[in-house]
């Protein structure tokens, strides 16, 4: 197994702001990425990830239209390991909670929005892979647009998810764009790990920055951490900034 990346206060978000290789990327639009007659399938590894990874990509859908199917493979409810303020009984109601309300501050239209819970464990996705990609596929079409988090991310769960959704999606013929996440903290400008041959840019309004930053900040529970057993918060003030560029990337 190897070493956990995502330690620290990760990459300096001035690193990324003064990237020539980020400047240069290519850029595609919303409507390029999901043509007119296809479906959205947006693959989260936790309740936020959806945000994180795409709040701004899942702004554009609705305002294009588009049919949109949200998958969550897991409850999210591993985040605070030995917490007695955050216990799992609580985050496995919260977090689908929060994601909700985040979706809603994106302006989805939650009554009509196609929403699957798969009921993996947090933190234990590798051991389940083989049936969530079964799991993935039988949800799938051949015209849909599969959107998951990347399959080299840095989070285990992020990782497994990335690599079910390629194999569902390559079964059934869809085309598999994957998101970077945890990438941003790890990674850097020049980190040939990174697939930039692969990546385009999809460009944000102010509006859409503001109001995916307003989403992030639906979940409540990630953005404490449990000052009692040392624990900091998931989504400490320098990992929001980094996810909040005006544009999100995407690798095809």
């Amino acid at each position: 197994m190897k070493a956990n990346p995502i330690v620290g206060q990760g990459t300096p978000l001035r690193l990324w702001q003064d990237s020539a290789r980020l400047a240069s990327l290519p850029v595609i639009s919303v409507a390029e990425l999901v043509p007119e007659g296809s479906r959205a399938v947006i693959i989260a590894p936790h309740p936020d990830d959806e945000v994180l990874g795409c709040g701004g990509l899942l702004q554009g859908l609705a305002a294009l239209d588009r049919t949109l199917q949200l998958i969550s493979v897991t409850d999210g409810s591993a985040s605070h390991p030995g917490s007695r303020r955050w216990p799992v009984q609580r985050l496995s109601v919260i977090r689908p909670q929060e994601s909700a309300q985040a979706l809603h501050r994106l302006g989805l239209p939650l009554h009509s929005l196609k929403w699957l819970r798969a009921g993996f464990a947090d933190s234990q996705v590798a051991a389940r892979e083989d049936e969530l990609g079964e799991f993935i596929q039988r949800h799938l079409k051949p015209a849909d647009v599969v959107f998951t988090t990347w399959r080299e991310d840095g989070h285990c769960d992020h990782e497994a998810v990335g690599r079910a959704s390629a194999r569902a999606a390559l079964a059934v013929g869809a085309r598999l764009v994957e998101l970077p996440v945890w990438t941003w903290h790890w990674a850097t400008p020049e980190d040939q790990q990174v697939p930039w041959h692969r990546a385009r840019k999809i460009a944000l309004t102010a509006e859409a920055i503001a109001r995916k930053r307003h989403a992030m900040h639906a979940f409540a529970s990630q953005l404490e951490g449990d000052p009692l057993i040392g624990l900091p918060p998931v989504l400490a003030p320098y990992v929001i900034e980094r996810l909040l560029q005006p544009f999100e990337v995407v690798f095809l």
